[in-house]
């Protein structure tokens, strides 16, 4: 009888547990979506689909770099006056649920302004710049630039102002919380020319 009893009582738990994490996940996407209304919608809007090229898109991003990059802001290790005042108040829940939140957005392709096939874009992209010891940029963000969750950012469709905002801060080192100084590193060997092609050349990538 006690077997039975605990075969039961065993099989409820394992079922409620079957539905804690689809409910979880929902109340973290509710509570994410709150902050986004308050927070995010004006740069960044409540799709993560940003209208303003200097502002990033954030629909599709990978999580784990989303909720990274709130922390660093947090901390001060990624440095921007409007967004450490944007996360100030949020504690690491919070970031993690809004990782969550806009990895789960639809992303919206865009178009290259001028850069296709056998452009200068496509040529640092896919195959880097070996006289300069320029690594191609497929082989950390993949060949359609969707990155690698958990290690490197996802890139297509972005705005190419942002991208070429951020090689720029990279390249002076006003932004110093990459991995081993990978970008830094790379974003020091581009010319302005260069670095303009490849953020035209990832913006349409699909």
């Amino acid at each position: 009888m006690l077997t039975k009893s605990y075969f039961f009582i065993s099989t409820i738990i394992f079922s409620l547990s079957l539905f804690a994490e689809p409910m979880n996940r929902s109340n973290q996407y509710l509570s994410a979506k709150k902050i986004v209304n308050n927070l995010c919608v004006a740069c960044h809007a409540v799709d993560g689909n940003s209208a303003i090229s200097m502002n990033p898109k954030l629909a599709g991003q990978h999580s784990a770099y989303i909720t990274k990059q709130l922390m660093n802001f947090k901390s001060g290790t990624r440095e921007n006056a409007v967004m450490a005042g944007m996360v100030a108040s949020l504690n690491d829940e919070d970031m993690k649920n809004l990782g969550l939140y806009f990895s789960q957005q639809s992303l919206a392709l865009s178009l290259a302004k001028s850069n296709g096939k056998s452009s200068l874009g496509e040529k640092i992209y896919r195959g880097g710049l070996s006289a300069k010891g320029v690594p191609a940029c497929a082989s950390c963000h993949g060949p359609a630039g969707h990155g690698i969750p958990d290690v490197y950012p996802r890139l297509n469709a972005q705005h190419s102002d942002y991208t070429l905002g951020q090689l720029n801060l990279f390249r002076l080192e006003n932004r110093s919380n990459d991995e081993g100084m990978i970008m830094r590193v790379i974003a020091q060997k581009l010319t302005e020319k260069e670095m303009y092609a490849v953020s035209d050349y990832i913006e349409g990538l699909q």
